[in-house]
């Protein structure tokens, strides 16, 4: 893009900041809360692009300066002053623009959203449910490293091990820009703790990121919510056992894409208060519901890019994980490394970073930065 261009796209930005600062003054938008969260969100991501705006400016302003200095200056220290100060600016305003590039990239809304996790075992029968634990772990672990939180809100144990089902939220900064990309279909080659004869078996588990939904973004009519309860099972002492405190919801929904009608089931066993049950089973709905109202919105977005970093298929095989060579390979921007036991204590790191560069590469033709 050519740097008047990219001026333009920045006045037009600052324009718009200046705009919703008023904006978000105004007493008819706070009343709005829906619009109101929606404009300091956006108030909050051009913060930056203003502040390089500001630096792409001056280093223009700079850049004229030193080269009407060189051109008119006829004292050899001072053109060479003049020469140095125009090459480090000019440096600069080069990496600010790749800087301002990537701070244009069109953003998913719901890149700073928090997440629910489901990991499922699939096909594989007890060694699937032993690696979606192992996955879980793994999520775990990078959760931890990260500072984010994980809440478990209800699982279903193996019988070997691991987990049939697992269900957690994750909290923080950025979570769904950062394990979006985990939703898919993980495949395991290895011998299983279940196997006599040694024999490599391959196996696998579903991980579903779910951008966790706000009270205002979906209307659900709690009228309408048919509740159960019952006692958890599992560890947690005598009172998990001898008290109802496991909700069960069920809530039938209208596809506004389809017009399909479909009921959903939701349990939620994560502490030993009904209540705070209700509350948590009543955020998964809200998140399934606007997981699948938005789910032609990701369709639309995969179907645009030849990647398949931000594919809408949610049965696509994205990763391999095969033990007896202590290889991982994530198919879908064909990464292959050899550190399998560091990956799986947490260590994704790297490939997620070379997912977020595949997928930001693939918005940049769209904006043609």
């Amino acid at each position: 893009m050519a740097a008047d261009g990219l001026l333009e796209k920045l006045d037009g930005l600052e324009a718009r900041f200046q705009e919703i600062s008023l904006l978000i003054t105004d007493p008819a938008v706070i009343a709005d809360m829906k619009r109101f969260v929606r404009l300091n969100r956006e108030y909050r991501d051009l913060e930056p692009v203003v502040a390089a705006r500001k630096e792409y400016i001056q280093l223009n302003d700079n850049i004229q300066q030193a080269k009407e200095l060189f051109a008119s200056e006829q004292d050899a220290d001072m053109k060479q002053m003049a020469r140095e100060e125009l090459d480090s600016c000019t440096q600069q305003l080069e990496e600010l623009q790749e800087q301002i590039k990537q701070m244009l990239i069109p953003k998913d809304p719901q890149d700073n959203k928090n997440v629910i996790m489901e990991i499922r075992g699939g096909t594989g029968g007890d060694e699937a449910a032993i690696f979606a634990g192992d996955l879980y772990r793994m999520y775990s672990k990078y959760c931890e490293q990260k500072g984010w939180k994980t809440a478990v809100s209800n699982c279903s144990e193996g019988t070997s091990g691991g987990f049939k089902e697992i269900v957690f939220t994750v909290t923080g900064e950025n979570v769904y820009g950062t394990l979006k990309y985990e939703s898919g279909v993980h495949r395991v080659q290895r011998v299983p703790a279940t196997e006599t004869q040694g024999r490599i078996h391959t196996s696998a588990a579903t991980v579903a990121v779910l951008p966790e939904a706000d009270a205002f973004e979906v209307e659900i009519n709690e009228g309408e919510i048919k509740w159960d309860t019952f006692r958890s099972g599992g560890a947690g002492g005598q009172n998990v056992n001898k008290v109802e405190s496991g909700v069960r919801l069920r809530y039938n929904w209208k596809n506004p894409n389809t017009g399909v009608v479909e009921e959903i089931l939701i349990e939620c066993t994560e502490t030993r208060d009904q209540p705070k049950n209700k509350e948590r089973a009543l955020s998964r709905l809200r998140t399934m519901i606007y997981d699948r109202e938005h789910q032609k919105y990701i369709d639309d977005i995969a179907a645009k890019r030849k990647t398949m970093v931000s594919t809408g298929d949610r049965s696509a095989k994205i990763r391999t994980y095969n033990y007896p060579q202590g290889r991982i390979t994530d198919h879908r921007i064909n990464y292959t490394i050899y550190n399998l036991p560091a990956f799986m204590d947490g260590d994704i790191q790297d490939c997620i970073d070379q997912l977020t560069v595949a997928e930001n590469t693939e918005r940049m033709k769209e904006a043609e930065l």
